[in-house]
């Protein structure tokens, strides 16, 4: 298989993918060379490398990961650690990470290209949209709903059955008791929206 991105976020999804025993054969972001555990750094993404590897786009920055999935030709896969529980009846989709110590419960439902960072949990029968990003010690409780593109800053909790809506941020430490809308920012304990990023 193969990584899009070379920066911090792909150092976690590569060490990551060695501890599940996979063949990583490249890096690409144009931004690095060299190695990294490793693993060769070849600069810009090449389309005809390795057709029918495998790819994961590690990069953090919502935004950015979907414009580079967009620009993938690979087929892609979805990165697991082995510490994380992660229920036989949960969903995963395609090309999301689920890192260290996570826990993922029944009827959960991840999307593509997801973001799961360490130590985060997903409760029971929560939908989690694409290009979402759990930051490091989450907390999502049951039935909790979060949109595309949203961003859940470290430590966030959110209480359940309450929807975080597309493109929205919630931040660090953030406690969320009621519905946060699309592109929504939304801090504090309780959390309060203070603004509306323009789409």
């Amino acid at each position: 298989m193969i990584l899009q991105g070379g920066g911090e976020h792909a150092r976690v999804v590569l060490d990551c993918l060695l501890a599940q025993g996979a063949t990583v054969l490249a890096l690409f972001d144009p931004k690095y060379s060299g190695t990294l555990f490793g693993v060769p750094q070849r600069g810009a993404y090449d389309r005809s490398f390795h057709p029918n590897a495998l790819a994961l786009v590690a990069i953090g920055d919502n935004g950015v990961r979907k414009r580079v999935v967009q620009n993938t030709v690979h087929g892609f896969t979805s990165a697991v650690h082995p510490s994380v529980i992660f229920s036989p009846f949960a969903e995963l989709g395609a090309g999301s990470m689920i890192l260290h110590g996570a826990i993922v419960q029944a009827q959960a439902r991840i999307g593509n290209h997801v973001i799961v960072n360490t130590g985060a949990r997903v409760d029971h029968d929560c939908v989690i949209g694409d290009y979402v990003h759990l930051a490091p010690g989450v907390i999502l409780c049951g039935t909790v709903q979060i949109g595309e593109g949203a961003f859940i800053g470290a430590g966030a909790t959110i209480i359940p059955g309450k929807k975080v809506g597309a493109w929205a941020t919630v931040g660090a430490g953030a406690v969320v008791i009621e519905d946060v809308p699309d592109y929504g920012v939304a801090v504090g304990n309780p959390a309060r929206v203070i603004k509306i990023n323009k789409p």
